[in-house]
């Protein structure tokens, strides 16, 4: 990992109005990395990328890139160049035009924008459509003439807010491709907002998980996943099932867990005593179902089945509030039917316990207020 820091923010606060939108918000992004701020709507990841970008003022904190202190340095000043959801793109100008903008408001001379205009439009694939109308585009490529019109000016940072949100799934993906390949190649600090988590684990080297204005975790999307440091993290990044519980007993590396249903054990962790509340994580993906005799942690009813092609989900009603999720390969044996009863295992090194400060939500059935893996988003 770069040790050099491109983007600092440090004790960030943003008020608006009566309400406070960033609260002491910290975070260091190294150079060349590919960040991405995750969160549901109202989280305040734009803001941040807005406060980077100098188009809102920092209440309070300070804001550095590349080591200089850009807090009250105006927008168009900053080494920063931004994608936004809209594209932004002059309608009453070609594709060669869009992208030379920036060019020749620095007057550069006209040679030298030909060649790095051709250049960059041939790393996305458009060199043959530098003189089609905007219009004349589909919305990928529109966003491919928005990307290279960004980074044609060779920032130290790009920001990316919500880019791809208004692209069908299919062409998300392939650009989501296109995007890992640009920041590889041109070495750029990328910056991405996103409230989608498959799309923020499958393109960053960190992601920030934001709620309320605040950073509850910043790692990598494998150490996220696999060690979140909350259930409001292990909800958002991925599906997980939340079980409450009270731990009775710590033995031979394991804390022992009492849930409503079942007793179960979890990694040891030193911060959890006996009597303590919990809350149990486990990864649908973990969960077994079938018939295990006395090994079994419980028994219930299937409730729900949905075959997605690569992937089978399952719910499994356990008790009235408890309904737990299993996710495993199409390929896999799956022929459990609705109104059968299975019953439930998992490998308990594949499950985590946090110390419970709120009560875990109850688990429901997709489409239900409130259901297993839902991250809480409205919007971009």
């Amino acid at each position: 990992m770069p040790d050099k820091v491109m983007i600092g923010l440090h004790n960030v606060v943003k008020n608006f109005a009566n309400s406070q939108a960033i609260r002491e918000f910290s975070m260091e992004i190294y150079q060349g990395e590919f960040v991405t701020l995750l969160g549901a709507s109202g989280s305040g990841k734009t803001t941040i990328l807005r406060m980077i970008a100098g188009f809102e003022q920092v209440s309070q904190g300070r804001v550095t890139i590349d080591g200089v202190d850009v807090t009250a340095v105006p927008a168009n000043l900053r080494p920063v160049n931004s994608v936004f959801q809209n594209y932004a793109l002059f309608p009453h100008m070609n594709v060669f035009d869009n992208v030379a903008f920036g060019l020749r408001i620095k007057k550069v001379p006209e040679k030298e924008i030909r060649e790095r205009v051709r250049n960059a439009l041939g790393m996305v694939g458009l060199e043959d459509f530098s003189t089609r109308r905007i219009r004349q585009l589909s919305g990928g490529q529109q966003q491919r003439v928005a990307i290279v019109r960004a980074i044609i000016n060779q920032p130290k940072v790009l920001l990316l807010d919500e880019p791809l949100s208004a692209l069908d799934l299919k062409l998300r993906k392939e650009m989501q491709l296109e995007l890992k390949r640009l920041h590889r190649e041109l070495g750029i600090t990328f910056l991405y907002v996103t409230h989608d988590q498959e799309e923020a684990m499958s393109m960053s080297n960190r992601i920030g998980v934001l709620a309320n204005g605040e950073l509850l975790q910043y790692a990598s999307p494998e150490e996220l996943y696999a060690t979140p440091v909350s259930p409001a993290v292990a909800g958002f990044v991925g599906e997980t099932n939340l079980i409450d519980g009270v731990v009775v007993d710590v033995t031979k590396g394991y804390t022992i867990v009492q849930t409503p249903f079942f007793l179960t054990k979890t990694p040891v962790d030193e911060e959890h005593g006996i009597g303590d509340s919990v809350v149990l994580s486990v990864r649908p993906e973990a969960v077994r179902l079938g018939s295990f005799g006395d090994a079994a942690l419980c028994r219930g009813i299937v409730a729900e089945r949905i075959f997605g092609g690569s992937l089978v989900r399952i719910w499994v009603r356990v008790a009235e509030s408890l309904t737990i999720q299993c996710v495993g390969h199409g390929f896999q044996s799956h022929d459990f039917a609705i109104g059968e009863e299975v019953d439930v295992l998992w490998d308990p090194n594949h499950s985590l316990a946090f110390s419970q400060t709120i009560k875990a939500p109850p688990s429901r059935l997709p489409g239900s207020a409130g259901a297993l893996g839902s991250n809480g988003s409205d919007g971009p």
